[in-house]
């Protein structure tokens, strides 16, 4: 499996998502995209992280780039978090972690004392001809938000 390198092309996929079809670079083509990794739905830093794109939604598209939410649940989990908190985005269903890899976003999480894969909050940016060019790792949500707007415009 190819993995995502800052300053390359990122590798082709095709997962689907809420919108009904499979998503990938190529749908992107021309546009900027900021492919968002967070743990699980409806978690709360999950879902002050995805309200805080909604918030920012417009802006993001007034700067040319496209948001794009992934986790491994379900598109039926993607569903009801998308709905219940307005999401004007898509969400990915990556539940075979092939994106999580891509992205090297799988780490080893401390949970309740037992020692568990997960996904580690990231953000990646990736300019309108499908070439990484930034990317935060260990996500803290408050500000952060904010922070990829400013990377979206300076692009």
């Amino acid at each position: 499996m190819s993995t995502a390198v800052l300053g390359k092309k990122i590798p082709t996929f095709k997962l689907p998502a809420t919108s009904g079809k499979e998503l990938g670079p190529a749908d992107f083509n021309g546009r900027k995209l900021v492919l968002f990794f967070y743990p699980k739905d409806d978690t709360p830093g999950c879902t002050t992280e995805g309200q805080g794109f909604r918030d920012h939604f417009k802006a993001f598209q007034k700067a040319g780039a496209e948001i794009v939410g992934v986790s491994r649940d379900s598109i039926a989990s993607h569903e009801k978090f998308k709905a219940k908190h307005e999401f004007p985005f898509e969400l990915i269903s990556d539940a075979d972690e092939e994106l999580c890899g891509i992205f090297g976003v799988m780490r080893e999480k401390n949970m309740y004392g037992r020692m568990v894969m997960g996904v580690e909050r990231s953000t990646f940016l990736v300019d309108d001809k499908g070439v990484l060019r930034q990317e935060w790792r260990k996500v803290k949500v408050p500000g952060h938000v904010e922070e990829v707007l400013e990377a979206v415009k300076a692009l």
